[in-house]
């Protein structure tokens, strides 16, 4: 299992901004990254036979950049994390390789301003990683 806190850590290592958090953004610091759990609709996936023979799992993630007051800037940041991410080979995220990332748009999706005029940019992903078989003991 992944965790947000490792998704967020592997997220530091491309240096996008400041401040790194998952769940709620600390008083809202510019130049920061948030990592949240994506809402989906999507059941537990369970292999024909039980769980113990499903080989990979997904983690839903939502990545917020809160940059600054310039949305020119924003944009571009959140442009460089997300092509970070699209150009990502033999990714490991805490101790688990992962088969493949899915991006669900084809660029940081624009989300406005906060109330503190703060511009804001979202990317959505898959993270499709490999399930360890636990051994029956």
């Amino acid at each position: 299992m992944i965790t947000l806190a490792e998704v967020r850590d592997w997220l530091e290592s491309y240096h996008a901004a400041q401040n790194y958090y998952i769940g709620k953004l600390d008083n809202k610091k510019m130049y920061s990254i948030g990592v949240y759990q994506r809402k989906t609709n999507v059941e537990p996936r369970i292999a024909i036979g039980g769980r113990n023979l499903a080989s990979y799992d997904v983690k839903s993630v939502s990545i917020l950049i809160h940059h600054n007051q310039n949305a020119n800037e924003t944009e571009k940041r959140a442009n460089y994390l997300f092509n970070q991410i699209l150009k990502a080979e033999n990714v490991v995220i805490g101790d688990t390789p992962i088969q493949m990332i899915r991006l669900l748009s084809n660029e940081p999706i624009d989300v406005g301003t906060d109330d503190n005029n703060v511009y804001e940019r979202v990317i959505e992903l898959d993270i499709y990683y490999r399930l360890e078989q636990e051994s029956e003991e």
